[in-house]
């Protein structure tokens, strides 16, 4: 399966940020390291599954733990991109589409426009779809906005 490259996995660091102390993102939901939302499981349980090792994350991680989960992360996103065809995408696409699947949820990518778009070869109109995705709870988020201009210009690369 191919993976995110450098260059993508540079970009999406620098949107979501690194931050090793739990936080609420823009949706309020309780996050740590680079984007890692935390399941009811590690709520409950105040660990998270780290490759083979349980990590308490309540006092945070290490920048290393946060790399190591953001790997374990991506692979979803990954994966959902690489059966949509992945191989056929430059690296600049296929990383700003995980970078985008990464932050929306597979679910949501799966029932989207875009995914629609994208299976249809319609690889121009993608960026515009990755352009309306720039809300949370219902409200436009001028990080969301830049995150998916730079995802779009990423695309177009």
């Amino acid at each position: 399966m191919r993976r995110v490259t450098q260059r993508g996995l540079e970009a999406i660091m620098r949107h979501e940020g690194v931050v090793l102390t739990p936080y609420r993102d823009v949706a309020n939901l309780l996050t740590i390291g680079v984007g890692h939302l935390l399941t009811r499981s590690e709520l409950s349980s105040g660990k998270i599954t780290i490759g083979v090792e349980q990590v308490k994350w309540k006092d945070g991680i290490t920048e290393e733990q946060a790399m190591a989960l953001l790997r374990q992360d991506l692979r979803q996103a990954e994966r959902a991109v690489w059966q949509d065809d992945g191989r056929s995408l430059t690296d600049g696409q296929f990383d700003a589409l995980v970078s985008f699947v990464f932050n929306v949820g597979v679910g949501a990518y799966l029932g989207s426009t875009l995914r629609r778009k994208l299976l249809a070869g319609e690889l121009d109109a993608v960026p515009e779809q990755m352009l309306r995705w720039d809300r949370a709870g219902g409200i436009r988020v001028a990080g969301l906005a830049r995150r998916r201009q730079a995802e779009a210009a990423l695309w177009r690369a």
